[in-house]
């Protein structure tokens, strides 16, 4: 197989339009499966994609061709070079055109191969599990972990390279008709620490063993970390300044956008930063379409920390070079983590200590957007909501549709905790590098009694 910059170099070579991009990324994945108290699957996988964006211009209109192989047969370049080639020709005007990026220093670790990870790396959580599976419980899950190498390479000297761990690890256990959830992220495995998960579970499946029919209504409602950041991945994907700009989005408002609307007295900064410590990302734009927050145009450009909402405003949206232009206002990249800090030290269990009468939520499920206007989104709990009395849990409650617009939430939240890594469960195989405080928020709209399992 041809190494990735050989492929990155072949692919310029044989260019005939002036302008060419290339991504190439190398996967090399693990998992592990396990069902009953047994473990069921384990496997590993190594797989390539690589990407040519072709552009060609006719003064100031630029058109792009995009094709994508998976192929690792050298013979197939040209093939694939044509294809991108003839597709930008055959392609419209690109509304986000802008001036390819230019670079005179190659990464130091460009010639550097794809890094690999291995069964192993599931060992300690494997070991923690077994322990579990001798219990009472029936424990079914999932892990995997992914190390994804990529080279970027372009027409005008760019040459770029990052490596990007990516790993979660999601419990389900079921005791009688009662099931509760545990997950987490990681970026190598070292830090999971599995035997808190399976008491977690445990300490969930108790408390389920008291089940308690409420009906559908607003209730203050504990949300844990991983159920704030299902709500606030919405929340940054909504983030997009075009459609704030022009009216399409919960982000407008009358002649502009809500840039530098109070949304809460809480000091909450939600923001992305490709050095957060153990949820890095690519500090490079490397993007094989354009969308209305990116574009391939930019691949290549630094990015840096994002603030969304800063200090309980609005702070930022999402424009890139083009759309920054065009509405006069600071380039801002998507960021691929997302970390919400509000200054607390509070623990979940010290907020659920301080609750009289409320909700505790800890996973929501199958959410889809209502109105974009709003942002009101819809949804289910699922395996896992519990009624808290006088600082302790009572026990389960039957599950319920929601209906709620993490804008409006933000408004409602009352007290925030500490912030720490989470998996987000809705969101986990698109976006996992999440760390998010515990939040009490007033009258959640729980809008109808869901009979899901």
């Amino acid at each position: 197989m041809i190494a990735p910059q050989q492929l990155v170099e072949q692919v310029l070579a044989r260019a005939t339009v002036a302008e060419t991009i290339v991504i190439v990324t190398d996967a090399s994945e693990a998992s592990l499966r396990w069902a009953g108290n047994s473990m069921t699957t384990n496997g590993m996988s190594t797989s390539r994609s690589w990407t040519v964006i072709s552009i060609v211009r006719d003064g100031e209109i630029a058109r792009v061709g995009i094709v994508t192989s998976a192929s690792v047969d050298a013979a197939e370049i040209d093939g694939v070079v044509r294809s991108a080639e003839i597709a930008a020709r055959a392609a419209g005007p690109a509304s986000d055109a802008m001036p390819m990026l230019t670079g005179t220093e190659t990464d130091e670790h460009w010639d550097t191969g794809a890094e690999h990870t291995e069964i192993g790396a599931f060992e300690q959580l494997a070991q923690d599990l077994s322990m579990g599976f001798d219990r009472k419980d029936q424990l079914y899950g999932f892990a995997h972990h992914q190390l994804h190498t990529t080279w970027l390479g372009t027409s005008t000297g760019i040459r770029r390279r990052v490596v990007q761990p990516t790993g979660s690890v999601e419990i389900n256990g079921k005791r009688g008709d009662a099931s509760a959830w545990v997950g987490t992220s990681t970026k190598d495995f070292t830090d999971v620490a599995g035997v808190k998960l399976l008491q977690d579970l445990s300490t969930r499946l108790d408390w389920a063993s008291n089940q308690i029919e409420l009906p559908a209504g607003r209730y203050e409602t504990v949300l844990p970390p991983s159920t704030v950041a299902d709500l606030m991945i919405c929340l940054m994907w909504s983030m997009e300044g075009r459609a704030a700009e022009e009216g399409h989005s919960a982000l407008s408002a009358p002649g502009g956008t809500r840039i530098g609307e109070q949304l809460s007295a809480l000091p909450l900064t939600l923001y992305s930063d490709p050095v957060a410590h153990g949820l890095e990302y690519a500090p490079f734009v490397t993007t094989g379409a354009s969308s209305e927050s990116m574009s391939v145009f930019d691949n290549g450009m630094d990015v840096g920390r994002v603030d969304w909402v800063r200090d309980g405003t609005v702070h930022s949206l999402s424009y890139p070079r083009a759309a920054a232009r065009e509405f006069g206002t600071d380039v801002t990249v998507p960021g691929d983590n997302l970390i919400l800090d509000a200054e607390g030290s509070v623990s979940l269990d010290q907020m659920v200590a301080e609750t009289e009468r409320g909700l505790l939520l800890t996973t929501l499920w199958y959410i889809r957007e209502v109105d974009p206007a709003t942002l009101l989104l819809t949804g289910l709990t699922r395996d896992g909501v519990y009624l808290v009395e006088n600082g302790k849990v009572t026990g389960a409650v039957n599950n319920f549709r929601f209906n709620e617009s993490p804008l409006d939430l933000l408004r409602r939240v009352t007290q925030a905790g500490a912030t720490e890594r989470t998996l987000p469960r809705e969101w986990k195989d698109w976006f996992t590098r999440t760390a998010m405080p515990p939040l009490r928020v007033l009258d959640f709209h729980m809008s109808s009694v869901s009979r899901a399992h």
